[in-house]
């Protein structure tokens, strides 16, 4: 079998573009692995591919989980090995393509990397827990209910760990055990690609989006949300809070955009970290190749 093309890199740096372009050279369909573009009713906060791409190339998990609903990592990759054998018996060709970089290890590794920390992220949630602890367990009941069991709500440092893992990889604790035993079964045919750039250049590429998805209905989906009063802690997707806070009249459209575009620019910084300590098949700088030149590359090598 050829090799399963596996495209990530940080938020905004042009992910599903050279997916799309590469699935229409080589007969190839795309399946999203990103903790937060499963989910429906928010695709322009997710930055989820548009229609007019979704109707360009078939694209498979994305969009497909209901807001108020959960799904472990064990079941995620197996979506995806279960994505990719229906994609071959068809003759076409799977194209991974995602920013979750844990998802992309875990199919290869099995391995839950319970060793991330995020020190800014560990300091909201211990003030969080100082303010109101009882409203921090019951979000870690969400989100991984089997862990909860195993933490009192009185222990502060397991329960902030508990979720800081949530909130940095989007996998929870519990995940741990079950992905030890767990692997993709193309675990030898894929081929990691990530594309990468300086700070500055995805910076701006990153507020030009944002002001794209303000543009396309972002906070009406705000609204939507807040109208049908679903809770969605357990996402808890960049710009949710902000944009609510707008609407509440707290405050304006362009404290709420700043707010977003810093929070944007920290998580992309935290992936990057992540992305950085581990290995791929090759690395592009999008700023020194245009994304047809790699995709030529990409072929020559198929």
């Amino acid at each position: 079998m050829k090799k399963i093309f596996s495209i990530f890199g940080p938020t905004g740096i042009g992910k599903s573009g050279l997916a799309i372009k590469l699935a229409k050279k080589i007969n190839g369909e795309i399946i999203g692995v990103d903790s937060r573009q499963i989910y429906e009713r928010i695709p322009i906060g997710t930055a989820q591919p548009s229609q007019k791409e979704l109707n360009e190339i078939p694209h498979h998990l994305i969009g497909f989980k209901k807001l108020d609903k959960t799904i472990s990592s064990g079941e995620y990759l197996e979506l995806i090995d279960s994505k990719i054998t229906n994609i071959i018996s068809r003759g076409k060709y799977p194209i991974l393509c995602g920013g979750t970089g844990l998802y992309f290890k875990s199919l290869v590794e099995g391995i839950f990397e319970g060793s991330h920390t995020n020190i800014e992220i560990r300091k909201k949630l211990e003030t969080d827990y100082n303010n109101d602890k009882i409203k921090l367990y019951n979000k870690l009941k969400k989100i991984d209910p089997k862990y909860s069991k195993k933490v009192h709500i009185n222990n502060k440092k397991r329960l902030v760990r508990a979720l800081e893992i949530f909130e940095t990889t989007g996998i929870p604790l519990s995940e741990n055990f079950n992905l030890l035993s767990k692997k993709s079964k193309f675990v030898k045919n894929y081929f990691f690609i990530y594309l990468y750039t300086d700070n500055s250049y995805l910076h701006l590429r990153i507020k030009e989006r944002l002001d794209k998805m303000i543009d396309h209905g972002m906070i009406d989906e705000v609204k939507d949300i807040i109208s049908k009063q679903i809770d969605i802690s357990h996402i808890d997707y960049i710009g949710f809070r902000e944009l609510k806070e707008y609407l509440e009249k707290k405050i304006s459209i362009e404290e709420s955009k700043e707010k977003i575009f810093i929070r944007t620019r920290q998580y992309a910084k935290r992936q990057n970290k992540w992305f950085n300590s581990n290995k791929y098949d090759l690395s592009f700088n999008i700023e020194k190749i245009t994304s047809n030149d790699i995709v030529d590359k990409l072929i020559q090598i198929s």
